[in-house]
């Protein structure tokens, strides 16, 4: 019987990877979208048999990895991994890849609509207009504001060079700058309070780790300008959610944008949806056609190159120094 790959990550069901993967010698299977796979039960039964996964943002905990004797690589759709219990994986020699370099572009449009879709009061105009209502609400003009990010990696770089071409001036907390970039787009290193108490919009462009869970809590958005904008399409697990809404309650953000939640999909008793202040989509910024494209390769090539004894490192976030990994584990 062929090694079998199922598919999970959503949009993925169609695409270059099947072809290639199939080429390759490996059953491709589509996702089970009637399955709750952030139900560990469902997710075993589905995965059950399978010796790769084109995985998507559903939850790997100690009991589903564990279930799966025949496991061997979790290819994740993007470049965040949180959701994927690390220590097991490396007892268990499951090899966690990302697709690093194909989705920054994506992000960063996504962040930018966002931003201008708060400022410009949509989805409100959209749902008043409908509704037969002419309200024109004002409010400041984005050129000559600052966005402040929160990490300046690819994404963050993808930002800011956009941010710019919009007017708009870029500080960024970031441990590890690039001296060129920074230098050459006149982006300022700030610390995280400062940048925090100076941006009119506040981006969220950082991994979620154990140490940065819930880093934007009360105290850290009391300390945002008042009036300001916070954005994030990074990680649900940056932010604590209750935080946030009364924060944007109470009037001192004006607004936010969000893409990604601390539960996904939002739950539907979820006080954000309250707001209307608050323009919500869900989890899709890393996706544009050739994001999409361009990560599934990336995906079909990593599985093919494992197979086959190769071991591309740059994709690889787990098994850190280890040497011998076979794909049979006999």
């Amino acid at each position: 019987m062929k090694p079998r790959v199922r598919v999970t990550a959503l949009g993925s069901d169609e695409g270059p990877h099947f072809d290639v993967l199939g080429k390759a010698g490996f059953d491709v299977l589509p996702g089970d979208r009637s399955r709750n796979l952030w139900n560990s039960d469902e997710l075993i039964d589905e995965l059950r048999g399978c010796c790769a996964i084109v995985a998507g943002s559903e939850p790997y905990p100690p009991r589903v990895l564990e279930a799966l004797p025949e496991l061997r690589v979790i290819a994740r759709c993007g470049v965040g991994f949180d959701a994927v219990d690390l220590p097991s994986c490396d007892r268990l020699g499951i090899v966690v890849a990302t697709t690093p370099g194909v989705n920054h572009h994506s992000v960063a449009e996504q962040t930018i609509a966002l931003l201008m879709g708060v400022a410009r009061f949509f989805p409100g105009q959209d749902q008043a207009v409908r509704a037969g209502k002419w309200v024109r609400p004002i409010g400041p003009r984005v050129m000559g504001s600052t966005i402040g990010l929160i990490g300046l990696g690819r994404i963050g770089q993808a930002v800011a060079t956009r941010a710019i071409g919009l007017g708009m001036k870029v500080i960024a907390c970031e441990p590890f700058p690039n001296p060129e970039f920074v230098t050459k787009w006149g982006v300022e290193v700030a610390s995280l309070d400062e940048l925090l108490a100076r941006s009119d919009y506040v981006s969220m462009h950082n991994p979620a780790t154990p140490e940065s869970r819930r880093m934007m809590n009360a105290e850290r958005f009391a300390k945002m300008k008042p009036g300001s904008v916070f954005l994030n399409t990074a990680r649900g697990a940056l932010v604590d959610e209750a935080a946030l809404y009364e924060a944007l309650k109470s009037g001192h953000l004006r607004g936010a944008g969000l893409d990604v939640f601390e539960v996904e999909p939002l739950p539907l008793d979820s006080p954000l949806l309250t707001l209307p202040n608050v323009l919500l989509a869900g989890h899709l910024a890393g996706q544009d056609l050739e994001s999409q494209r361009d990560a599934m390769l990336m995906i079909a090539d990593t599985i093919i190159a494992l197979r086959e004894g190769r071991w591309p490192a740059e994709r690889i976030q787990n098994l850190k120094g280890v040497t011998g990994w076979r794909w049979d584990k006999s």
